[in-house]
């Protein structure tokens, strides 16, 4: 019988480089890290296919799917409505997969009520100063965006403790080893 996989949340702040750490032993064998595909009321962008990138849906679709239940969390941004739907999650995690979700503190807080089991990790910058450097050198963005995304850093830097690992993302290849080694402390202890 294969053992159930391990829900892993990682959260950050905007700019705090999440997506440069897992990139660096998300495709390990070892560690068995399936992504979930999320629902969002969005339209597909040019080059995204449904059931790949997201699953894309209408806005009373995925209501429907919150109302029954069956997300295993939720939110909306930008009038457009994002989500982890629950049945893929626990379908790879029946089939022994480790799965990996990216996602904000209020998701993180939804998926501890469902899963308390979730191995929940937060990624933080050396310092507020680094982080506000790293959103400015993107470049993309004018100061009313830069303004907001620090705002809200500042209020997600509050909540580490709601998470059960903190590490900082000084050293990009660092942190992932972090990261690594926790994960297969995990492992071991579930299998």
């Amino acid at each position: 019988m294969t053992k159930k996989g391990l829900l892993i949340v990682i959260s950050g702040p905007s700019g705090v480089g999440k997506g440069s750490v897992i990139s660096r032993f998300i495709n390990d064998p070892d560690l068995k890290l399936s992504y979930s595909v999320s629902m969002t009321t969005r339209s597909p962008r040019a080059g995204e296919k449904d059931g790949v990138n997201y699953y894309f849906v209408t806005r009373d679709q995925f209501m429907q799917a919150v109302k029954e239940g069956k997300m295993l969390e939720w939110t909306e941004f930008v009038g457009n409505c994002y989500g982890t739907p629950l049945e893929g999650v626990e379908k790879l995690r029946n089939e022994g997969r480790n799965v990996l979700l990216e996602i904000e503190v209020n998701g993180c807080k939804q998926v501890k009520e469902k899963c308390p089991d979730a191995l929940t990790i937060f990624i933080v910058p050396p310092s507020t100063r680094e982080l506000e450097d790293r959103i400015r050198k993107r470049g993309s963005e004018p100061e009313e965006i830069v303004q907001q995304r620090l705002a809200k850093a500042a209020k997600e830097l509050e909540m580490t403790d709601q998470y059960r690992y903190v590490v900082c993302n000084d050293d990009i290849d660092l942190a992932a080893d972090i990261i690594r080694t926790i994960i297969r402390h995990h492992m071991e202890k579930t299998f």
